[in-house]
């Protein structure tokens, strides 16, 4: 696991309805599941091409008793699992599941010191450790970090994992923080709008056509919060959540279905994210 020391390797659905959420995906993003349940834990698996991209399970009672809602969650490799946790602590994050040996590996689930929620896993069981391409359909090819201060966060993701932003003259925004894990850039933060409720990570999903991937978001009873924008490489990008309120992304080619329909007007804050985009380019008016 060494190579891949502060890789996010994994991605998790904690949710509240396991077989809508297999059927939905399924539809979106076009992963297929299995199941990988043990005597004394029951856990699904979603599937692409290149194998297993993610688990599925159910969010915890404990956790919904504390007020956590369907969230995914992304797992970041770690050479010792024991070490990075006690570290999150003296800086000043939280451990909300502590080290412990799972049917994923060793894991611990961890939230920033802005509460922002991810995990750590050492000797990944499940899927693979590394993705082979991150443009692949099917697989996650971004992170971003919504903060409540982008530069404070930068800081403490780089005192943990080792995260490098890349030369300065690659940066797109001076307040768009890219990070470089195991030789090559693997996601972005920055600080959210204040109509963002909380600080969370933002997981990209790569699609083979983002048009229609959106007409099924809303045919699956999920919604559109932002998007689709389009970037300069041709690329579509839009921000969804699904049926049982997990945030999520998609990013793929655009066809401009013209059978699409704007975002959700509900949904008040997610239209003042500050036009920063995937990748942290600026995004362009919407296609009519």
């Amino acid at each position: 696991m060494v190579d891949h020391h502060g890789l996010f390797v994994w991605y998790e659905l904690l949710t509240t309805d396991i077989a809508a959420a297999k059927v939905f995906y399924g539809s979106v993003v076009g992963w297929g599941s299995e199941d990988a349940s043990t005597a004394e834990f029951a856990y699904s698996l979603f599937t692409a091409g290149h194998g297993p991209v993610g688990g599925l399970m159910d969010l915890p009672p404990e956790a919904r008793k504390l007020g956590a809602t369907p969230r995914w969650v992304g797992y970041v490799a770690v050479d010792d699992v024991d070490t990075r946790a006690e570290r999150i602590k003296r800086l000043g994050g939280a451990i909300y599941v502590p080290p412990t040996d799972t049917n994923i590996g060793r894991i611990a689930v961890v939230a920033d010191p802005q509460t922002a929620t991810l995990a750590l896993v050492k000797g990944l069981k499940l899927g693979q450790q590394s993705e082979a391409d991150p443009d692949e359909p099917g697989g996650i090819g971004w992170r971003e970090l919504y903060a409540a201060d982008g530069n404070k966060a930068f800081a403490f993701y780089q005192a943990l994992f080792d995260w490098r932003e890349p030369e300065a003259d690659t940066h797109p925004l001076p307040s768009y923080h890219l990070f470089a894990a195991g030789g090559r850039t693997i996601g972005g933060m920055f600080t959210k709008h204040a109509r963002v409720p909380v600080p969370f990570w933002l997981y990209y999903f790569n699609v083979g056509d983002v048009d229609m991937a959106l007409r099924r978001v809303e045919e699956g009873g999920g919604r559109i919060a932002l998007g689709p924008h389009d970037l300069p490489d041709d690329t579509g990008i839009a921000r969804c959540i699904d049926p049982q309120g997990a945030m999520f992304a998609l990013q793929g080619p655009r066809t401009n279905d013209p059978t699409r329909r704007l975002p959700d007007p509900d949904i008040e804050w997610s239209s003042h994210w500050g036009d920063i985009s995937s990748r942290g380019r600026l995004v362009v008016k919407p296609r009519s």
